[in-house]
């Protein structure tokens, strides 16, 4: 495995002893290991969330948009989707 020297803050040394003495982790580089873990995952939940909306970008320059103007018009929309999922018989109470 490669190695590397990291500067901490005071604040993220501490961080890390602590987790390394509550016993959760056995060293400092298990510690960094997991926080790059967790670094990683949001990476790729930010890349799925602007895919996302880039999708949505491109839909709605389609046109492909319903414009809801008022409590009634949101009711209907939500009250049309309810009839397409129990049409389907996808039942959201199963």
């Amino acid at each position: 495995m490669p190695t590397r020297n990291i500067v901490l803050t005071d604040h993220q040394a501490a961080l890390v002893e602590r987790l390394v003495s509550s016993g959760r982790y056995q060293n400092a580089s298990e510690v960094l290991r997991q926080g790059l873990r967790l670094l990683e995952r949001e990476e790729a939940d930010l890349a799925a969330l602007l895919a996302k909306v880039d999708e949505a970008e491109a839909a709605y320059a389609a046109g492909d948009f319903v414009t809801l103007r008022n409590g009634e018009d949101i009711r209907a929309f939500f009250d049309e989707i309810e009839r397409e999922i129990d049409e389907a018989g996808i039942g959201l109470d199963s």
